[in-house]
């Protein structure tokens, strides 16, 4: 499936929301979430399907001062 992550498309096999973050790497626990614009919950990921051509946003906390 083609999708859009963070602007930048990618050829996935992943059919919901966790199983892409597992597939591209990215800890689960520490990240936010969004499909085609909408905020999708931590808890919501695992029953959140992909369609080809969705966009997808992966935000990650950023420290500094």
């Amino acid at each position: 499936m083609r999708l859009e992550v963070n602007g930048t498309a990618r050829e996935v096999a992943a059919e919901t929301l966790d199983a892409l973050l597992v597939e591209i790497g990215v800890d689960l626990a520490s990240v936010a979430t969004a499909l085609d614009g909408e905020f999708v919950p931590r808890g919501q990921r695992a029953a959140t399907p992909l369609t080809d051509g969705a966009r997808v946003e992966i935000v990650a906390p950023m420290q500094g001062g």
